[in-house]
């Protein structure tokens, strides 16, 4: 009995032994088929870079310069051709888009702006008033303004739009305080720190001058917590609008005379 014992151990052993043997053997292939597989990809890598075409149009094709297939963001830049700001924004201006968002702008301002500008007037002209649009985007709204008659109306926003829009932080202002009789803008709800943004509105606009905001269509909680922002200004009023086909509301407030 013990000599089989000891037999059946035997066999048992060597089946472990050629089965790890196998794991083994295994083991060294897939190793041996990855450096393969790395290598083929490195190679393959290596010749794509080697062999990548100066331009994708066919040898026999015209000469076209501006076909060249560039081989970086640099390349590609450096042979576009230059545009003027001025010029791209007399493309935009020129579009159906461009015309009805100002003709909707203009519809509002000439009910709701025009009559706060003529009672802030030391006469029965609003035309010389000074108006900023803060956040003014592509312009609309300044395009808007002088088409009205008011001619002294400057737009700043974080990129300029030339020749209406010029570069300002709205945030930090670069203008004098009270330089304005009127400030507006129908992006307040964008700004990244509102009480700045409606500090900067008030120290820039005249004691007894005008802040307008369109914000989203808000109900009175909303328009008090507006209201709030503005520390040295009192509500004149508000009312729900329609801008460019949106349903907003209108927040008009006066700054006060004793204003610091």
């Amino acid at each position: 009995m013990r000599w089989r014992a000891e037999k059946e151990m035997m066999k048992r052993s060597g089946k472990h032994e050629a089965e790890g043997g196998e794991d083994i053997l295994i083991d060294r292939f897939l190793k041996r088929l990855s450096f393969v597989a790395i290598a083929v990809a490195s190679l393959t890598l290596l010749f794509l870079l080697l062999r990548t075409p100066d331009t994708c149009v066919p040898h026999h094709a015209p000469r076209k310069p501006h076909l060249r297939f560039p081989k970086s963001t640099c390349d590609f830049s450096s042979t576009r051709p230059h545009v003027p700001a001025e010029k791209r924004a007399l493309r935009i201006q020129s579009t159906r888009l461009w015309t009805a968002k100002v003709l909707s702008f203009s519809l509002l301002f000439r009910d709701h702006l025009l009559p706060l500008l003529l009672s802030a007037a030391s006469s029965n002209n609003y035309n010389h008033s000074r108006v900023l649009c803060v956040s003014a985007g592509a312009g609309h709204e300044v395009a808007a303004l002088r088409r009205l008659g008011i001619d002294d109306v400057t737009g700043v926003e974080i990129l300029e739009s030339p020749p209406l829009v010029r570069r300002a932080d709205p945030h930090n202002l670069p203008f004098f305080d009270g330089a304005f009789d009127l400030a507006f803008t129908a992006r307040f709800d964008e700004a990244l720190f509102p009480a700045r943004f409606a500090a900067e509105m008030e120290r820039v606009v005249r004691p007894g001058g005008a802040c307008f905001l369109l914000v989203a269509e808000s109900g009175e909680d909303e328009v008090r917590q507006v209201v709030e922002l503005f520390r040295n200004s009192r509500l004149v009023g508000s009312s729900n609008v329609s801008l460019t086909g949106m349903r907003m509301t209108s927040v008009i407030l006066r700054t006060r005379e004793n204003s610091s």
